[in-house]
């Protein structure tokens, strides 16, 4: 394959993670606060700015493939680091967009997502803010479809 290297992989990104949570965690039950907080901070740091270089990565990949038909990037990267549940929301559209280009680099049909398309649409919608997000209850599911936007 082609194409360049930005992240510490899957495995590289989540067992750095992982330890560290794992060190800080004990290190601050048995009382060595002065390791342990630092570690966790580290893990939190680590785990937090692989997702946002994989969501940059995602909206890469699906702007390359013009048969996806995105005008623009899918993903605003950086609310990786929005709390729960709104990082949520861009990790959902990120698998969904995945599963779209990967379709796409098959050669195959895309064939229908109910999940993401009809019961939470959020997930196959197009970019939208915050802002839009919180106003247009059309976005959230199935059943404020029809609702009108706020404000």
């Amino acid at each position: 394959r082609e194409g360049k290297v930005s992240g510490a992989g899957g495995y590289g990104t989540l067992l750095p993670f992982v330890f560290a949570f794992l060190i800080g965690g004990a290190a601050t039950a048995v009382g060595v606060e002065e390791v342990g907080g630092p570690l966790i901070s580290l893990g939190s740091f680590w785990i937090l700015a692989g997702q946002v270089n994989l969501y940059r990565r995602v909206n890469e990949l699906c702007l390359s493939r013009k048969e996806l038909g995105l005008t623009e990037a899918p993903l605003w990267a950086w609310w990786a680091l929005l709390p729960p549940p709104l990082d949520v929301v861009v990790g959902l559209r990120q698998v969904h967009y995945l599963a779209r280009y990967w379709t796409s680099v098959r050669g195959e049909p895309w064939e229908e997502d109910k999940i993401a398309e009809e019961y939470f649409p959020f997930i196959s919608s197009g970019r939208f803010t915050l802002k839009e997000f919180v106003q247009e209850p059309r976005r959230w599911f199935w059943f404020t479809g029809e609702w009108e936007d706020w404000f």
